[in-house]
């Protein structure tokens, strides 16, 4: 047993020894090209106004690093807050809202469509997707949760001001409010609502 674990070390070190001696070939190899490796340097201190102004100017980031021999991401470090995508974030600044994707069905987003609705309002539904349903539809809508509050609150009213249109429905409702009258039929054992 103990020649196989030392026949295993003498390759493992053979081979660590062979991968070490090949990786500095190959660097000495590279640096008589002209290549050096390790990362690019940084952006250096005193040129870093000159960076900034240079591409408030209008210079791209990538001509910036070939003119400064650094990479284009210590471009970006330096101008980082001059770029578009920055925001810059405040104390007592409240969070942005984000999108919520919110489900509803097709029949209300065609009764939405015909009321008088915000640009919001307007705009988040002209962006739902509408998803097939069996024999109906649903209208996925993208939008900030007050958008979502808006289009609800006009469907409440919708809901309280039009009557139902199924028979069992509108039996029901008029049963709650106490609107239906009740006329005995000629066989007095079905009564029938009258409007």
């Amino acid at each position: 047993m103990p020649r196989l674990v030392s026949s295993w070390r003498t390759r493992f070190f053979a081979g660590r020894e062979l991968q070490r001696e090949l990786t500095y070939d190959g660097l000495r190899v590279a640096e008589a090209k002209g290549n050096k490796g390790g990362w690019r340097p940084a952006v250096p201190v005193g040129k870093t106004a000159d960076v900034r102004a240079a591409y408030l100017e209008g210079r791209s980031i990538a001509a910036l690093a070939r003119d400064h021999q650094v990479s284009r991401g210590a471009i970006r470090t330096a101008v980082a807050d001059l770029l578009p995508e920055y925001t810059a974030i405040e104390e007592d600044a409240p969070a942005p809202e984000l999108p919520v994707t919110l489900d509803m069905p097709g029949q209300v987003g065609d009764y939405l469509r015909t009321t008088d609705l915000e640009p919001a309002e307007r705009a988040a539904l002209d962006q739902g997707v509408a998803v097939r349903r069996g024999q109906g539809y649903t209208l996925r809508v993208s939008a900030v949760l007050a958008v979502h509050r808006q289009l609800l609150a006009r469907c409440s009213t919708a809901a309280r001001a039009s009557p139902p249109s199924r028979p069992s429905a509108r039996l029901a409702a008029s049963m709650r409010t106490g609107s239906a009258r009740l006329l005995p039929d000629h066989d007095r054992s079905q009564h029938q609502l009258l409007y």
